[in-house]
């Protein structure tokens, strides 16, 4: 693909992902990789450079723009190679007007931007929520060391907040190195690594993995047990679920049972685990800021209203480790917004009343944007304090 028709089809591609993010449809990276299975003459080189591309212009838009065109050409005046593609060439876009309609430029839509300001975080410290993300895996314990790991990849660095993170420069192609493919390594945030280690475990325990999603964090306990025991990864999205199988396989995870759970009814899916787990980790959906330096749509597709779904599951979340619970539950939750703090506290004290519950329970403290998780982690993941997702 030449440079021009690298620009258009960004262009095509942001149309698409503008119009998901006003609907509520599917991912940026769900879109383009659909796109991209009916377009086969792409090569990875050309997918790689309009990847970027797009990327590149959302994050630059803070609200949805009126079109894919707007938004390129505002980074075309951020940017002269850019620019220089609007060519008019054969499969490329038509040559800019200085005139025509840009794309404004922000963080996030103006009333999410007060929000986060009113949440404590200042003007200063919003553009980290959008910037790229790092490269962070997490060394897989059950087949390898850090040491062993940063020997064979020259490129990797420790994280110091983790005991078994290492950082690539972002662009690495993971998925083509053979320790990935051998099960060495899981691509994993360093936040939610640290989350993770909140919650005691111990090989031959019995642990309950709620809002697991795609198993990043059951890993990590699996890991840390020892390959021993029992771990139950719960979720209510089947999609995101039933890609934890072949990780867990890759991983040499022997311990992990998955089990899909049917929202308003998930009690009814456990009645093995009530009062049985030594262990549960409630990593909650909300508000979904720690989640836009990899999917900066989400930015796009708020409502003022829109944590009303999150905040009910956190508090439903934390009912099912009260039933569930034989030992310690940890709770998590990235928000930085001051309604969803609010939320974060009522689910904070909702743990706690673990403790009225059955004689051996008690909670680790909550891993949150502005609580401390106690010993040596980190009081806050956030991208402006620790240069991770959030």
């Amino acid at each position: 693909m030449t440079p021009g028709a690298r620009t258009q089809a960004a262009i095509d591609l942001v149309d698409v992902i503008a119009e998901a993010a006003r609907s509520g449809g599917a991912a940026a990276d769900t879109l383009i990789a659909r796109w991209f299975a009916t377009r086969r003459y792409a090569g990875s080189k050309d997918r790689r450079a309009v990847r970027e591309l797009v990327y590149a212009a959302i994050r630059r838009a803070g609200e949805v723009p009126a079109n894919g065109r707007t938004a390129l050409v505002a980074l075309a005046d951020d940017d002269a190679t850019v620019a220089a593609s609007f060519d008019g060439s054969n499969y490329g876009p038509a040559p800019i007007v200085a005139d025509e309609p840009r794309a404004s430029a922000g963080v996030a839509p103006r009333w999410l931007e007060q929000a986060l300001i009113d949440s404590g975080l200042t003007a200063d410290a919003l553009p980290a929520l959008v910037g790229r993300a790092p490269l962070d895996l997490r060394v897989n314990t059950l087949k390898a060391t850090r040491d062993e790991v940063l020997a064979e990849l020259p490129d990797a660095a420790p994280i110091g907040a983790t005991p078994d993170g290492v950082r690539l420069p972002t662009g690495t192609a993971v998925e083509a190195l053979p320790a990935f493919n051998r099960g060495l390594v899981e691509v994993q945030d360093a936040g939610s690594q640290i989350v993770g280690l909140a919650l005691p475990v111990a090989p031959g325990a019995r642990i309950v993995d709620l809002c697991a999603g795609a198993g990043g964090k059951t890993l990590a306990l699996a890991a840390r047990m020892g390959g021993e025991g029992m771990l139950l990864a719960c979720d209510t999205d089947r999609n995101r679920l039933q890609r934890l199988a072949p990780r867990a396989t890759r991983a040499g995870a022997g311990n992990v049972e998955t089990r899909l759970l049917n929202p308003g009814r998930e009690l009814e899916s456990l009645p093995d685990w009530i009062g049985t787990a030594d262990g549960v980790l409630v990593d909650a959906p909300c508000s979904g800021t720690g989640t836009w330096r990899r999917n900066p749509e989400a930015r796009s597709g708020w409502a003022p209203t829109g944590s009303t779904a999150s905040a009910r599951r956190r508090r439903t979340s934390s009912t099912w480790a009260r039933r569930w619970c034989g030992r310690v539950a940890t709770s998590s939750t990235s928000s930085a917004r001051s309604s969803m703090r609010k939320d974060r506290r009522r689910s904070t004290r909702s743990l706690r009343g673990i403790r009225a519950g059955p004689p051996r329970c008690s909670t680790s403290p909550p891993v949150a944007h502005a609580g401390a998780a106690g010993g040596s982690i980190p009081p806050t993941t956030a991208p402006t304090a620790f240069s991770s997702r959030g």
